[in-house]
């Protein structure tokens, strides 16, 4: 037998030996493909869930697509439940598996500068995150999905461990709105932060990527990775196009989700 010879080397093997081996092998392969699958298993169970938001802009992207998948659904307006009473924000959460907290109240470019124009905004992240965090810890909820922002970073290639830039004041409540989510993850259960870039497409303000911001998302993407979060670990995950400088790598790995959508340079179409 030579040291080099793969036949010799298997022939010298004991056949108990050699199945003991092949065991070992196929059960390897099928732990590793459970852990491939566990995702889509997650994704497939049926779930309540309460969505906050549910008539804006990703409400109406991601809400049929979780109507498809067969979950139960409660999709409150903002005269049915109000977001900053306890009582009821309590009572509404008590019932579900998970919560999408999409609501929120941006103003119109023409007002964005003007004094209070972001209160109702940051207390719908801020605040009425942490009511929902402290109303899901006091039930059985295991999940909430809150989407922020991605344009936080500073210019240049990031991801998630990248430190973030010096922010506007109108964007600091999304940073307490993933804190909120980190209080809900180390309690045991999973908080998602999905910080999404600028959206544009249908619903949204601009039906192409604007100049404002560096990192986009389309949003027929968004409404997908909001379902796609149903089965993600607790943690916050960028959200964006390809082509941008921020990576979305860990989301990805996560869930599986991909952009479907590219930004046009040209002026044309998304593809």
């Amino acid at each position: 037998m030579t040291e080099d010879d793969p036949e010799d080397l298997l022939g010298a093997i004991p056949p108990l030996s050699f199945i003991t081996c092949l065991i070992r092998v196929l059960a390897a392969r099928i732990t590793a493909a459970a852990h491939a699958t566990a995702s889509d298993v997650v994704n497939m169970r049926r779930m309540g869930i309460l969505v906050t938001g549910a008539a804006g802009v990703l409400g109406r992207m991601t809400v049929p697509l979780l109507g498809e998948r067969g979950h139960q659904l409660a999709t409150p307006s903002s005269s049915q439940l109000d977001l900053f009473d306890v009582t009821q924000v309590r009572e509404a959460v008590h019932e579900v598996h998970a919560v999408l907290h999409l609501a929120t109240r941006i103003p119109t470019p023409d007002r964005r500068n003007l004094p209070g124009a972001w209160d109702v905004n940051d207390r719908l992240r801020a605040d009425t995150t942490r009511l929902i965090v402290d109303s899901a810890l006091s039930a059985q909820t295991e999940l909430i999905v809150v989407p922020t922002a991605a344009f936080v970073y500073p210019p240049g290639p990031a991801d998630e461990s990248t430190p973030l830039a010096d922010l506007p004041e109108f964007l600091r409540s999304a940073l307490e709105a993933e804190a909120q989510l980190r209080r809900f993850t180390y309690a045991g259960r999973r908080g998602v932060a999905l910080r999404l870039g600028s959206l544009y497409g249908p619903e949204a303000a601009s039906a192409m990527p604007t100049e404002r911001y560096n990192v986009h998302l389309h949003t027929h993407d968004a409404g997908r990775a909001l379902v796609a979060a149903l089965s993600c670990p607790g943690g916050i995950y960028n959200v964006c196009d390809d082509t941008d400088p921020v990576n979305h790598d860990r989301f990805t790995e996560a869930t599986g989700w991909r952009p479907g959508r590219r930004k046009s340079r040209n002026g044309g179409r998304p593809t």
